[in-house]
């Protein structure tokens, strides 16, 4: 179930807008993203890819229950997919020094 938005009391029929990493986002921040994406939760799709980028990011910014979710979700994902994360990780990281 999606997350609405809600005004007045009732649901506008729109869903609350996914949290999107932040330059200055925490390792904790990135990690609580990353369940969102490797669990499908909170609205967010089911996207490994997605979840294990913010997996890493959050790790690289020490966080180290991420590395442990990180680990996890990697045995679900095959190699490619896995480069696929890594990659989008790498174009993060160079957007935000940008």
């Amino acid at each position: 179930m999606q997350a609405m938005v809600y005004q007045n009391g009732a649901a506008t029929g729109l869903p609350l807008p996914l949290p999107l990493p932040q330059p200055d986002s925490s390792g904790d921040e990135l990690m609580r993203m990353g369940l969102l994406y490797s669990t499908g939760q909170g609205g967010a799709p089911l996207d490994y890819v997605s979840a294990h980028m913010l997996f890493n990011l959050a790790a690289m910014r020490g966080c180290e229950e991420a590395k442990r979710h990180r680990r996890d979700l990697s045995q679900e994902m095959d190699r490619d997919t896995i480069h696929e994360a890594q990659r989008a990780a790498r174009q993060w990281l160079g957007a935000a020094a940008a």
